[in-house]
């Protein structure tokens, strides 16, 4: 098992206040890793522009960090901001840190002036390319994504210790969206890149529980030959790459991603104002299906924020919040922790058939019933 938080806000907020809500649930892990993703960044010593794609990961080796470098220039990344951790080495457990970085660059002229979707190629195959580097040189580069107004922290760990290690409560980076996972390492060996949350093209997802659906799963993404599809250190990162197939790849509506992963029964679909379609996406998309118990966590470029879960609900996860702030957590403690001082008559714990989404006007939250019509499929 894992334990998962999320903190969404209109106001940016330190990260260390969803690291004290991981405190909360500390029975929950076993300090095998921390994963932080940050989304509406805002520095204390830069005016950071949104458009900009930001680089996050650990360079081992000073070798490594000169390699960086060297191929960024080539491809006419222009570096406008290098944040400086303020980093407590006794405190790091793994010796082999060289260098964290969070950067900004500047795009390169072509880029500058293409469309979105290129632009948005090109940023995944920099960030695969530098990642396939770090391995062909003996793990010495992890890169954890690179794209616009979105930092990644990976670190092994326990979440508090890591945050102070690393200076995370001086509050010189903030954000309106926070996602934090402690991973236990119950399946496989200590890797960074199996620490949650996973990021492809400004989606991303942390989970709880287990996928034992999980090899068929990633066979059927990698069969696919989309780009990007590659790693799988985790059972877990196939839920990323299934959210970004159905609304990136098929190009349809976040409710369908529900559909996808947890399908309604036949009976069920038989008298779905929708069920012809959905039954369609069923058999075309049946190796995406989970077996869990799993309970997912979201959020996509807009800072739209999500919650669901598999048909088994054996790793329950609660909403509760007030408008313009809102907390997702495997536990109640942890939505305690994040906002203590909010209604609590509006907590909720989605069913087996529920997606909870905050909007990015985080005005409330909203529950979608796999049982109700989606307005947007006819016209996806």
């Amino acid at each position: 098992m894992c334990r998962l938080a999320l903190k969404t806000a209109s106001k940016p907020f330190s990260p260390f206040t969803v690291l004290e809500a991981m405190e909360a649930m500390q029975e929950g892990y076993d300090g095998s890793g921390l994963g932080l993703l940050l989304r509406g960044l805002k520095f204390s010593d830069y005016t950071y522009q949104a458009a900009d794609p930001i680089l996050s990961g650990i360079a081992h080796t000073e070798a490594a960090l000169h390699r960086l470098n060297e191929s960024m220039a080539a491809k006419g990344y222009e570096l406008k901001y290098d944040h400086e951790f303020a980093v407590d080495p006794d405190r790091i457990e793994a010796k082999d840190r060289y260098r964290y970085f969070l950067r900004v660059y500047k795009f390169p002229k072509p880029l500058a002036k293409a469309g979105a979707e290129q632009r948005e190629v090109e940023l995944l195959r920099t960030r695969v390319s530098l990642r396939l580097d770090g391995e062909a040189h003996g793990d010495d580069l992890t890169v954890f994504s690179f794209w616009p107004d979105v930092a990644t922290i990976k670190e092994v760990g326990w979440p508090m210790g890591v945050g102070e290690a690393l200076g995370l409560n001086d509050n010189r980076i903030k954000s309106r969206v926070c996602m934090a996972q402690g991973r236990q390492n119950t399946n496989y060996g200590i890797n960074l890149y199996a620490c949650h949350p996973f990021f492809i093209q400004g989606i991303a997802t942390m989970t709880n529980g287990e996928n034992t659906a999980f090899i068929p799963i990633k066979e059927w993404l990698m069969g696919s030959k989309v780009e990007g599809y590659i790693g799988y250190q985790s059972d877990s990162e196939v839920f990323a790459h299934i959210l970004h197939y159905v609304t990136k790849v098929l190009k349809l509506p976040l409710p369908v991603y529900k559909h996808v992963i947890t399908p309604l029964k036949s009976e069920e679909l038989d008298k779905h104002p929708q069920g012809a379609f959905l039954k369609g996406l069923r058999d075309v998309c049946r190796r995406l299906i989970i077996d869990g118990p799993n309970a997912v966590i979201g959020s996509l470029p807009d800072e739209t924020c999500i919650l669901t879960m598999d048909h088994k609900k054996m790793r329950p996860a609660t909403i509760g919040g007030k408008p313009g702030e809102w907390a997702m957590a495997s536990e109640i403690c942890g939505v305690d922790a994040m906002i203590p001082d909010r209604d609590r008559s509006l907590d909720f714990q989605p069913m087996r058939e529920n997606t909870i989404v905050v909007p990015p006007h985080r005005k409330e939250f909203e529950i979608w019933s796999q049982f109700d019509p989606c307005p947007l499929i006819q016209a996806a």
